[in-house]
């Protein structure tokens, strides 16, 4: 809990002569949480009792979620301060690498991890697959529809003729008003990291190269960039940590990491192996500051077995509450 952690926040601050906000979404298996525009109230809570300092320390772990959610954290915390540095205790991937292309350093340890920046939408006209009953829409990857075309042009050595019947395959399989939503977001997400870089002490001459690999010459969403490369290759600001500040770093995150239970999946069938029905909480992303304490993301309801058919049975997630909860 936060009061285990309040010396290590604490000594950050010292260490940095900051005011520390730190912000985690959960990626344990099966309740995963992104980074959404809910964020923002209970960031806005926190800096209004801070209030305008000079330097802000961000420490963040996160998988990633809104780009636009990303974008607004960013220029809400500047709008508090004139410095603004983000601190990676492990995995700060897709939106959690735009939010640090936006601060004017980045702190990485030897296990942190930076990552693509190319985003999925995810439209009501998005394509859809069935999955135990239900039909679920699928995100659709600009890295994957750049891949298909790439793979025509590049492998197969199409032309132009007949890369227009390979996109209107691909039209057939994804609504065209995705295949825009695509379009639109690689082209939303280099703005915006142009536009976030200029925070980065970085050359200018070198941003399109920065905006460019992290957008689609990485390869894979799943590519991770470790602190070496993430100064060296792509010339970010990157600082390493003291011995003192990598201590507070490491224990900060290890007792969220126990908190939010990230290493043990949430498994309904394994937790109804001896019962039919059980409560649950889960704690599934934390929001905290010295002074303003904890905003934590919770997901509470019952778990039950059912009879879907004769002799087969299935799981039923009764959720009665899924939002923010702020504790002192």
């Amino acid at each position: 809990m936060r009061t285990n952690r309040l010396d290590a926040y604490k000594e950050i601050e010292r260490l940095r002569n900051s005011k520390l906000l730190v912000y985690v979404t959960g990626d344990r298996q099966n309740a995963e949480t992104n980074i959404g525009a809910d964020i923002i109230a209970p960031f806005a809570n926190h800096l209004d009792i801070i209030g305008g300092v000079e330097k802000i320390s961000l420490l963040i772990y996160s998988n990633g979620g809104s780009t636009l959610a990303g974008w607004n954290l960013v220029n809400l915390i500047r709008s508090f301060c004139n410095d603004f540095e983000v601190i990676i205790p492990f995995r700060c991937q897709s939106a959690a690498t735009l939010i640090s292309l936006g601060a004017n350093r980045i702190i990485m340890t030897k296990q942190a991890t930076l990552g693509p920046i190319d985003p999925s939408t995810n439209g009501l006209m998005n394509p859809q697959v069935n999955i135990n009953g239900q039909n679920i829409r699928v995100p659709v990857s600009v890295e994957h529809v750049n891949g298909y075309l790439d793979m025509a042009k590049e492998d197969a050595n199409l032309k132009d003729v007949d890369l227009k019947e390979v996109f209107l395959k691909l039209a057939d399989n994804i609504h065209p008003l995705s295949l825009g939503d695509v379009y639109k977001a690689k082209s939303q997400i280099k703005m915006l990291a142009e536009k976030l870089l200029k925070y980065h002490t970085i050359e200018v001459t070198n941003v399109p190269k920065v905006i460019s690999f992290l957008c689609s010459e990485s390869g894979s969403h799943d590519y991770t960039i470790n602190r070496k490369e993430a100064k060296d290759e792509l010339g970010l600001n990157v600082e390493v940590p003291s011995e003192e500040l990598y201590k507070n770093i490491k224990e900060i995150y290890q007792d969220i990491e126990n908190e939010l239970e990230l290493r043990n999946p949430f498994n309904a069938n394994v937790l109804l192996a001896t019962v039919n029905t059980l409560p649950y909480t889960m704690r599934r992303a934390l929001i905290e500051s010295v002074e303003g304490g904890t905003d934590v993301f919770v997901s509470e309801g019952t778990i039950s077995k059912i009879n879907i058919a004769p002799g087969k049975t299935g799981i039923q997630d009764s959720r009665t509450f899924e939002s923010w909860r702020h504790e002192n």
